[in-house]
């Protein structure tokens, strides 16, 4: 049974300099007063202001004064986050298993646990994640007592602001009040997003997208995800589909996409599409992806093939992506990039010949995705949303 714990009566942080501080600290620190003003813009009075009750709450602390140069004046008390003082609970469901983590203030994952799913439907979901969540906050003492938010990374288009899948094809699943049911199974505030936008949430605020106005992340897997982010915040667009490379058309007269167009980059390059090319190609329909990614490798001309048609349509569409927007940095992963080394050479000659002008010194990085990062994404989600929104959302809580 979930023991339940209290819920906060008031957000983390409110006030816009409080918000500015913290967020910086989260990403960057430790930070001197003098470097947080400089930063945000804010005065020093300002930043002694906000950081006050963020310190005395626990969240914060000063680091022993260092002196920033030789005969320079007063020492200064750098300003640190005190990372174990919250805890987060993230997840990632996928269609045969739930995963989940126990990341710090910072995103720092501090333990991971994960179970099969035998029946993918709502309710069995909201009761394994019950049991899930329980055993996560018991490998620690402190996790318990300390955790208040659950971020939930998942398949498909969600409403984040009410906390709705409203659809899933991947798990089969349409118009699911996803964050009230796992409110009521964990008695935690329950924050639900597009797994990708989570994984990129969690780029940005505290990896290779740290510092960056302007980002992107491509997911190479089942399908081709990715999401922006822009000005600061992440791109939803008005419709919430901003930033789909996978459906951008590559080669009109190409194969048919699932979502029923033609020649997009996902009907190309994910790894479902490039099994089922070489299956047909080695008239062996036994095939595993993990046998196709060898085939490659041992040089069979059809894998091989299948993976640089992969890479080109992938290349050309991150080339779009960054004509149109602009990012400082394209970070591309995802259980696909295993096989980076058959894809990498294909994806980057592709770009740099499709990206316009200035926008290629845009870096790519490449790097393969281990399922406890998804599950560090949703806890990212979670730290996010201690934080004033640029559109409003809310998280559900029990109790």
């Amino acid at each position: 049974m979930f023991r339940h714990r209290s819920q906060p009566s008031r957000p983390l942080v409110s006030a816009p300099a409080e918000t500015a501080v913290l967020s910086l600290l989260l990403a960057e620190g430790p930070l001197s007063r003098v470097e947080l003003a400089r930063r945000t813009g804010l005065s020093s009075t300002a930043v002694t202001k906000a950081a006050r009750p963020l310190i005395d709450d626990g969240y914060l602390y000063e680091l022993p004064p260092e002196r920033t140069a030789p005969g320079a004046g007063r020492p200064v008390n750098p300003l640190a986050v005190a990372p174990d003082r919250e805890y987060f609970v993230g997840l990632k469901i996928s269609v045969d298993q739930v995963f989940g983590a126990v990341c710090d203030l910072r995103a720092g994952i501090r333990a991971t646990a994960g179970r099969p799913l035998d029946a993918c439907t709502p309710e069995a979901v909201a009761a394994l994640v019950a049991e899930l969540v329980d055993e996560l906050l018991d490998a620690d003492p402190a996790f318990r007592d300390r955790t208040r938010h659950l971020g939930v990374a998942v398949n498909g288009d969600v409403d984040r602001d009410s906390g709705r899948l409203r659809h899933s094809g991947l798990l089969g699943w349409r118009d699911v009040p996803l964050a009230e049911l796992l409110a009521a199974s964990t008695s935690l505030a329950v924050t639900v997003e597009n797994d990708v936008r989570a994984l990129t949430v969690a780029e940005h605020w505290f990896g290779e997208g740290i510092g960056t106005g302007y980002f992107a992340l491509v997911t190479i897997g089942a399908g081709i995800g990715s999401a922006l982010v822009v000005n600061g915040h992440l791109l939803r667009g008005a419709y919430g589909v901003a930033g789909e490379v996978g459906h951008i058309c590559v080669d009109p007269a190409g194969p048919r996409c699932r979502c029923g167009a033609r020649g997009c980059v996902e009907a190309i390059a994910s790894t479902d599409v490039i099994l089922a090319t070489v299956r047909d190609a080695a008239a062996n329909p036994r095939l595993t992806f993990d046998e196709v990614v060898e085939m490659a490798r041992e040089g069979r001309p059809e894998a091989r093939e299948a993976f640089a048609r992969a890479g080109q349509a992938i290349g050309v569409g991150i080339a779009a992506l960054v004509n149109l927007v602009g990012p400082e940095r394209v970070v591309v992963s995802g259980e696909g990039v295993d096989a980076y080394d058959l894809f990498s050479r294909h994806i980057q000659e592709a770009y740099a010949a499709h990206a316009f002008g200035a926008a290629s010194r845009c870096p790519l990085s490449l790097r393969p995705l281990p399922w406890e990062e998804w599950a560090r994404g949703g806890a990212a989600v979670a730290i996010q949303a201690l934080f004033p929104q640029p559109a409003a959302t809310p998280t559900i809580g029990a109790g």
